[in-house]
Protein backbone atom coordinates (compact mmCIF):
# COMPACT_ATOMS: atom_id res chain seq x y z
CA UNK A 1 0.00 0.00 0.00
CA UNK A 2 3.01 1.98 -0.60
CA UNK A 3 4.95 3.43 -3.55
CA UNK A 4 8.32 4.13 -2.60
CA UNK A 5 9.36 5.44 -5.97
CA UNK A 6 6.47 7.88 -6.17
CA UNK A 7 7.34 8.74 -1.81
CA UNK A 8 11.56 9.20 -3.40
CA UNK A 9 10.44 10.95 -6.53
CA UNK A 10 8.37 13.48 -5.19
CA UNK A 11 10.20 14.22 -1.90
CA UNK A 12 13.61 14.69 -3.52
CA UNK A 13 11.76 17.13 -6.02
CA UNK A 14 9.88 19.29 -2.92
CA UNK A 15 13.64 19.04 -1.29
CA UNK A 16 14.99 20.41 -4.54
CA UNK A 17 12.49 23.70 -4.85
CA UNK A 18 11.65 24.12 -1.39
CA UNK A 19 15.46 24.07 -0.41
CA UNK A 20 15.52 23.65 3.57
CA UNK A 21 19.48 24.18 4.10
CA UNK A 22 19.18 27.74 2.04
CA UNK A 23 15.91 28.32 4.14
CA UNK A 24 17.77 28.82 6.52
CA UNK A 25 19.77 32.21 6.67
CA UNK A 26 16.81 33.39 5.33
CA UNK A 27 14.28 32.29 8.28
CA UNK A 28 17.10 33.52 10.71
CA UNK A 29 16.93 37.70 8.60
CA UNK A 30 13.32 37.60 9.04
CA UNK A 31 12.84 36.34 12.51
CA UNK A 32 16.18 38.20 14.20
CA UNK A 33 15.62 40.72 17.31
CA UNK A 34 12.44 38.19 18.20
CA UNK A 35 12.21 36.24 21.31
CA UNK A 36 13.30 32.36 21.09
CA UNK A 37 9.97 31.16 21.97
CA UNK A 38 8.40 33.60 19.08
CA UNK A 39 10.89 32.35 17.51
CA UNK A 40 10.21 28.62 17.71
CA UNK A 41 6.28 29.56 16.98
CA UNK A 42 7.51 31.09 13.51
CA UNK A 43 9.12 27.99 12.95
CA UNK A 44 6.14 25.37 12.82
CA UNK A 45 3.54 28.44 11.72
CA UNK A 46 5.55 28.98 8.83
CA UNK A 47 5.97 25.07 8.23
CA UNK A 48 2.04 24.30 8.86
CA UNK A 49 1.25 27.63 6.50
CA UNK A 50 3.46 25.78 3.65
CA UNK A 51 1.63 22.26 4.54
CA UNK A 52 -1.64 23.72 4.15
CA UNK A 53 -1.50 25.71 0.99
CA UNK A 54 0.28 22.80 -0.81
CA UNK A 55 -2.83 20.63 0.56
CA UNK A 56 -4.95 22.71 -0.67
CA UNK A 57 -3.17 23.07 -4.03
CA UNK A 58 -2.88 19.39 -3.93
CA UNK A 59 -6.70 18.52 -3.75
CA UNK A 60 -7.97 21.82 -5.54
CA UNK A 61 -4.98 23.05 -7.63
CA UNK A 62 -6.08 22.69 -11.13
CA UNK A 63 -9.79 23.66 -10.54
CA UNK A 64 -8.94 27.06 -8.64
CA UNK A 65 -6.53 27.95 -11.18
CA UNK A 66 -8.53 26.68 -14.19
CA UNK A 67 -11.88 28.83 -12.68
CA UNK A 68 -9.56 31.95 -11.49
CA UNK A 69 -7.96 31.46 -15.36
CA UNK A 70 -4.73 31.88 -13.57
CA UNK A 71 -1.46 30.54 -15.50
CA UNK A 72 1.33 28.93 -13.83
CA UNK A 73 3.64 31.52 -15.62
CA UNK A 74 1.81 33.96 -13.80
CA UNK A 75 2.13 32.38 -10.68
CA UNK A 76 5.51 32.62 -10.77
CA UNK A 77 6.11 35.71 -12.06
CA UNK A 78 3.62 37.04 -9.19
CA UNK A 79 5.58 34.79 -6.45
CA UNK A 80 8.60 36.42 -7.65
CA UNK A 81 7.87 39.72 -7.31
CA UNK A 82 7.02 39.27 -4.14
CA UNK A 83 9.94 37.54 -3.03
CA UNK A 84 12.10 40.43 -4.63
CA UNK A 85 10.15 43.05 -2.81
CA UNK A 86 11.27 40.76 0.66
CA UNK A 87 14.68 40.62 -0.53
CA UNK A 88 15.13 44.36 -0.94
CA UNK A 89 14.23 44.88 2.35
CA UNK A 90 16.49 42.84 3.86
CA UNK A 91 19.14 44.58 1.69
CA UNK A 92 18.59 47.63 2.39
CA UNK A 93 18.11 46.90 6.43
CA UNK A 94 13.84 47.59 6.73
CA UNK A 95 13.97 44.14 7.99
CA UNK A 96 15.28 44.69 10.94
CA UNK A 97 13.65 48.26 11.72
CA UNK A 98 11.22 46.77 14.74
CA UNK A 99 8.70 49.43 13.88
CA UNK A 100 7.76 47.99 10.83
CA UNK A 101 8.00 44.23 11.37
CA UNK A 102 6.52 43.63 15.28
CA UNK A 103 2.92 43.35 14.11
CA UNK A 104 3.68 41.71 11.14
CA UNK A 105 3.73 37.77 11.10
CA UNK A 106 6.49 36.88 8.76
CA UNK A 107 6.18 33.42 9.13
CA UNK A 108 2.64 33.59 6.86
CA UNK A 109 4.45 35.87 4.51
CA UNK A 110 6.58 35.69 3.34
CA UNK A 111 8.17 32.30 4.80
CA UNK A 112 5.21 30.07 4.28
CA UNK A 113 4.18 31.29 0.71
CA UNK A 114 6.02 31.87 -1.38
CA UNK A 115 8.98 31.17 0.02
CA UNK A 116 8.40 27.44 0.72
CA UNK A 117 4.51 26.90 -0.49
CA UNK A 118 6.03 28.59 -3.93
CA UNK A 119 5.01 28.29 -7.44
CA UNK A 120 7.23 25.43 -8.17
CA UNK A 121 6.41 23.34 -5.17
CA UNK A 122 2.80 24.12 -5.96
CA UNK A 123 2.93 23.25 -9.77
CA UNK A 124 5.03 19.90 -8.36
CA UNK A 125 2.26 18.88 -6.19
CA UNK A 126 -0.47 19.47 -8.48
CA UNK A 127 1.19 17.42 -11.14
CA UNK A 128 1.77 14.28 -8.33
CA UNK A 129 -1.83 14.28 -7.25
CA UNK A 130 -2.88 14.39 -10.87
CA UNK A 131 -0.61 11.78 -11.77
CA UNK A 132 -0.95 9.06 -9.19
CA UNK A 133 -2.71 6.27 -10.16
CA UNK A 134 -3.95 3.95 -7.03
CA UNK A 135 -3.83 4.26 -3.36
CA UNK A 136 -0.53 3.43 -2.84
CA UNK A 137 0.78 6.05 -5.38
CA UNK A 138 -1.51 8.46 -3.50
CA UNK A 139 -0.14 7.70 -0.49
CA UNK A 140 3.32 7.83 -1.37
CA UNK A 141 2.65 11.49 -2.29
CA UNK A 142 0.59 12.79 0.32
CA UNK A 143 3.43 10.99 2.80
CA UNK A 144 6.53 12.79 0.87
CA UNK A 145 4.45 16.21 1.35
CA UNK A 146 4.46 16.22 4.41
CA UNK A 147 8.01 15.08 5.44
CA UNK A 148 9.57 17.13 3.69
CA UNK A 149 7.43 19.99 5.83
CA UNK A 150 8.71 17.88 8.99
CA UNK A 151 12.11 18.71 7.72
CA UNK A 152 11.38 22.16 7.14
CA UNK A 153 10.21 22.40 10.53
CA UNK A 154 13.00 21.05 11.99
CA UNK A 155 15.48 22.71 10.03
CA UNK A 156 13.69 26.61 11.10
CA UNK A 157 13.06 25.10 15.01
CA UNK A 158 17.23 24.18 14.99
CA UNK A 159 18.89 27.25 13.09
CA UNK A 160 18.35 29.05 15.99
CA UNK A 161 21.02 27.40 17.56
CA UNK A 162 22.73 29.75 14.89
CA UNK A 163 21.71 32.83 15.86
CA UNK A 164 23.20 32.39 19.89
CA UNK A 165 26.25 31.41 18.03
CA UNK A 166 26.76 34.89 15.77
CA UNK A 167 25.02 37.29 17.48
CA UNK A 168 23.89 40.26 16.26
CA UNK A 169 27.24 41.22 13.74
CA UNK A 170 26.38 38.09 12.37
CA UNK A 171 23.01 37.97 12.35
CA UNK A 172 23.26 41.31 9.87
CA UNK A 173 26.02 39.62 7.61
CA UNK A 174 23.53 36.75 7.20
CA UNK A 175 20.63 39.30 6.64
CA UNK A 176 22.14 40.71 3.42
CA UNK A 177 23.67 37.23 2.42
CA UNK A 178 19.71 35.91 2.60
CA UNK A 179 18.91 39.41 0.76
CA UNK A 180 21.25 38.81 -2.21
CA UNK A 181 20.51 34.88 -2.49
CA UNK A 182 16.40 35.49 -2.25
CA UNK A 183 16.80 38.16 -4.90
CA UNK A 184 18.55 36.17 -7.30
CA UNK A 185 16.14 33.25 -6.71
CA UNK A 186 12.71 35.72 -7.16
CA UNK A 187 14.91 37.19 -10.56
CA UNK A 188 15.16 33.69 -11.56
CA UNK A 189 11.59 32.79 -11.12
CA UNK A 190 10.55 35.79 -12.84
CA UNK A 191 12.48 35.03 -15.91
CA UNK A 192 11.40 31.38 -15.98
CA UNK A 193 7.79 32.71 -15.88
CA UNK A 194 8.74 35.09 -19.02
CA UNK A 195 10.17 32.51 -20.75
CA UNK A 196 7.32 29.81 -20.36
CA UNK A 197 5.18 32.62 -21.15
CA UNK A 198 7.30 33.34 -24.58
CA UNK A 199 7.26 29.69 -25.47
CA UNK A 200 3.76 29.14 -24.95
CA UNK A 201 3.16 32.00 -27.48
Amino acid sequence: MFDVAVFSTLFVTLFVIMDPPGITPIFLALTSGRPAKVQRRMAWQAATVAFCVIAVFGLFGKQILGRLHISTPALMIAGGLLLLLVALDLLTGKSEEPTQTKDVNVALVPLGMPLLAGPGAIVSVILAVQHAQGVASQVAVWSAIAAIHVVLYLVMRFSLVIIRVIKDGGVVLVTRLAGMMLSALAVQQIINGVTQVIQAS
